[in-house]
């Protein structure tokens, strides 16, 4: 293992490994370690075939290199479900169920390219691959006109970020260190809370300015030109955060490395165009399962008895990012809150400045027309997360309590969305979403 270490090193130009690239690491990045475990390759290493060695070796720190390595069959099991037909809820469990590993691996790749480009450009993966599930998903939910659950699995991901992952952290954390000061730096806190208000704000001004428009049109294009316009902003202030994030204040977003360092490897475990390999693979495999999940999420609401916004909003995001999800609350525990707001508030900017802003200018560019308008429900359901979470987060300090307020709206919010049902949509010609009018039935815009 050692000695294939150092032909990595020797290859990839890192002999003499500095630290910046060891302190580069993201709270993302920390958060899935957390879950990773180290492989054996004593057996690995006594095959004379040096092609064969690295494959397995590859292999073996891939797919087993991680605690979530016993779902990886679900994927294989997905794709028979979908040839030999078992049953479309059956594919949309199991594609769910796959996707979970997928996205923490993707995480450890990123990282594991980073060793080899630096930092920055280890930052720049991790702030466009971050959230990869969640944005293929949307991409192929658009390619099928499914503009509605475009819509609940972004806002799901966004409000299970800000409530379920961090009022879990905060809780526990505070439960598992009730006798000790729990504190955190506010400054990543408070721009990340900054931009999200800006999101709010393009969210509420196209669905304000549609309600108080003339209702009776078929179509609103100042609504769909105003989305357009604010989807442009939002992505410019997501670069400005990148820049501040990688460049200008750097400082504030890096994880501290753990004491012991046992959790964290100083060196790549595989190589750089090995891990560029992987993370194309992976890339693949989590279109094939988010296009299962987008062509099935209807027959298995009805299966399931679950409305489809119920199943998006709150389904979709916990098990799609139950590894992220776990490490946030690992390290809660661990008494270390700067990396939780890393992940649970990192993730949620990135979601709602780049994710959802970008799925409008696709639509744009495919000619569908997806607006910022998430209807008064879902975008009132937003904005009161955000403010809970912005209040929560004001003092720098933290405690059960805290944990507890935010999981309770989390709760209140499923609950609601658990009774909702959501009404058919229906894609004409042209693009438009028409919904049916369940009163008198009558298809309307």
């Amino acid at each position: 293992m050692a000695s294939m270490q150092e032909t990595w090193l020797e290859n990839g130009n890192l002999k003499g490994l500095s630290r910046e690239v060891k302190h580069g690491r993201t709270a993302h990045n920390m958060s899935s370690s957390s879950l990773r475990k180290k492989s054996d390759l004593t057996l690995v290493s006594k095959l004379r075939c040096e092609m064969l060695r690295n494959f397995l070796a590859n292999l073996q720190e891939v797919i087993l290199g991680t605690k979530l390595s016993v779902l990886f069959p679900a994927i294989i099991l997905a794709i028979v479900a979908h040839y030999y037909n078992f049953g479309r809820p059956w594919v949309f469990g199991l594609s769910l169920l796959g996707l979970t590993p997928l996205a923490e691996r993707v995480s450890f790749l990123t990282e594991q390219i980073a060793f080899f480009t630096g930092p920055t450009v280890g930052g720049l993966l991790n702030a466009t691959c971050g959230n990869a599930t969640e944005l293929i998903i949307a991409i192929f939910a658009l390619s099928q006109h499914k503009i509605e659950v475009v819509k609940y699995s972004l806002l799901g991901s966004i409000l299970s970020n800000l409530l379920l992952v961090l009022g879990t952290s905060l809780f526990c954390g505070g439960i598992a260190n009730i006798s000790r000061n729990q504190t955190y730096d506010r400054r990543q806190a408070d721009v990340n809370i900054m931009l999200l208000l800006l999101g709010l704000l393009c969210h509420m001004l196209p669905l304000l300015f549609r309600i108080s428009g003339d209702s009776s049109a078929v179509t609103d294009v100042p609504t769909l030109q105003l989305s357009r316009a604010s989807s442009i902003v939002m992505l410019i202030a997501y670069i400005a955060y990148i820049v501040f994030q990688l460049f200008t204040h750097r400082q504030l977003f890096e994880a501290e490395e753990e004491e012991d360092g046992d959790d964290v490897s100083e060196t790549p475990v595989i190589g750089f165009w090995s891990g560029m390999a992987w993370l194309v693979g992976m890339t693949v495999v989590i279109a094939l399962l988010s296009e299962y999940v987008v062509a099935t999420i209807e027959d298995a609401s009805e299966s399931w008895g679950l409305s489809v916004s119920f199943i998006s909003i709150i389904l979709l995001p916990i098990v799609g990012n139950a590894a992220e999800h776990a490490g946030a609350v690992i390290f809660a525990f661990k008494n270390k809150l700067d990396i939780t707001l890393g992940v649970a508030l990192g993730s949620a900017t990135q979601i709602a400045m780049f994710v959802v802003p970008l799925c409008v200018i696709v639509a744009w560019i495919m000619d569908i027309q997806m607006d910022l308008n998430f209807n008064l429900l879902e975008t009132g359901t937003l904005a009161l997360s955000i403010i809970a979470t912005a209040f929560t987060l004001q003092d720098g300090t933290s405690h059960y309590m805290k944990g507890m307020g935010l999981l309770l709206c989390y709760f209140v919010i499923g609950a609601c969305f658990f009774l909702s049902k959501t009404p058919l949509t229906h894609p004409n010609g042209n693009g438009i979403n028409l919904r049916v009018n369940p009163a008198t039935g009558v298809l309307a815009a």
